[in-house]
């Protein structure tokens, strides 16, 4: 019997699984890492995200123990509850709230600079405001409709986004300069670092997966393991893809410029595409930036629009769906229209409060799990309390590093 309850569906594939994770994690996000690596440049923008990757895969492993120890189906606020009690159970209700609030604002910021770039290219020209009030009720609209919309569009986003970024990416990865990668050696580019880190984990956000992933493939560890070292990897192979073509095609000089306009994606985009001379890459290059923020905003509103939904106890009629979606987009689209170049400043937001729910909230349960459940300790994580440790004061770092930053005390490239 416990052998059948244990046994993974037939149809969870481990493809299945590592898609749902690289799917989450890779998104908007990844258009603040070649302006906030900027200052560091290539060598020490690598040695970052390999070090962020380590931290947030230990974490989402972390989370996954605890999780085991619950029935399938548990939530991550269920979790919290049972571990570490009310206290950290509402801190991390407010720190998810407010992760997916300024992620839809960030969204809508880089969705109206996108949608700008792209009318520029028809010799439109709308305010980046209205663009991205634009941006936010078409897709808003989307997410009034059903669940079941934002899945099907979302999956046509995604063939869309891998056949347009290896096109478009695949046409800038030929035609890099390795000495713009390369730089002299003089110069303190390492002290540049600090500030990025906070781009850095908000690029990995996977977390809230791992409790679908318990819930999809029952209790299987090593099956949910592979498919989030998977899934994350792939997001890393193509962060790392993406910082090759970016840097290797625009100098650390350009980005200057780039950052002085605000450093929103229709700039960083603009600037990408004076360097290709191939009009149909240029529009794939615009496509992949057009769906890349598009299926963020779908993916992150839908987690707000449901989460709202139960917190309000709204229902799933015309009405209640209507009430639900003035609370999810009226707050950041207003946020939008008023601030529209906050993109990269929203994203370092996020990080902040991500460090709560996903490294700091992960650690800790686990430390407080292994306590509890001591007489069924199941799966651990590797690397006993050290592990745990590490993981919190990376949470810890990156928090005070994008405080640090606010305050103007770490060195920013401009």
């Amino acid at each position: 019997m416990a052998n059948h309850m244990n046994a993974a569906p037939a149809k969870a594939s481990l493809l299945g699984g590592a898609m749902i994770i690289a799917g989450t994690t890779v998104g908007a996000g990844m258009f603040s890492l070649p302006v906030e690596g900027a200052g560091m440049w290539f060598g020490y923008s690598v040695l970052m995200l390999l070090g962020v990757w380590f931290c947030m895969f230990m974490s989402g492993l972390l989370l996954l123990e605890t999780n085991l120890h619950f029935e399938p189906g548990a939530s991550f606020d269920t979790l919290t509850k049972e571990t570490l009690g009310q206290f950290w159970r509402v801190l991390n209700g407010a720190s998810i709230t407010f992760v997916l609030y300024i992620l839809t604002y960030a969204y809508i910021s880089g969705g109206g600079s996108i949608v700008n770039h792209s009318l520029q290219g028809m010799d439109i020209s709308l305010p980046q405001s209205f663009a991205a009030l634009v941006f936010a009720l078409v897709l808003a609209l989307v997410v009034l409709i059903s669940t079941k919309a934002v899945d099907r569009i979302t999956t046509i986003m995604l063939g869309g986004m891998i056949i347009s970024f290896f096109l478009a990416i695949g046409n800038l990865l030929i035609g890099i300069d390795t000495s713009k990668l390369l730089l002299p050696e003089e110069g303190s580019y390492g002290s540049y670092l600090w500030a990025a880190i906070p781009f850095g984990l908000a690029s990995f956000g996977y977390h809230g997966n791992v409790p679908s992933l318990v819930k999809y493939y029952g209790k299987q560890p090593g099956t949910i393991i592979k498919a989030i070292f998977v899934g994350t990897f792939i997001a890393l192979a193509i962060y790392l893809c993406w910082l090759v073509a970016t840097m290797g095609n625009i100098s650390r000089a350009e980005f200057s410029n780039i950052i002085a306009q605000g450093g929103n994606m229709g700039v960083l985009v603009g600037a990408l595409s004076k360097v290709m001379d191939n009009s149909l890459l240029n529009t794939m290059l615009t496509l992949f930036a057009n769906l890349a923020v598009a299926s963020s905003f779908l993916g992150v509103t839908l987690g707000l629009f449901d989460y709202l939904a139960d917190l309000f106890g709204f229902d799933d009629s015309r009405s209640g769906r209507a009430k639900t979606a003035l609370v999810t987009f009226l707050p950041p689209t207003l946020l939008g229209m008023l601030f529209p170049d906050g993109f990269l400043v929203a994203i370092g937001f996020a990080a902040l409060a991500a460090t709560v729910w996903a490294v700091i909230v992960p650690a800790l349960m686990a430390w407080r799990s292994r306590q509890q459940f001591a007489d069924h300790p199941g799966f651990r994580v590797p690397g006993g309390t050290p592990l745990i440790a590490i993981v919190v004061l990376f949470g810890l770092l990156t928090a005070a590093c994008h405080l640090l930053a606010m305050a103007g005390m770490l060195p920013k490239y401009s």
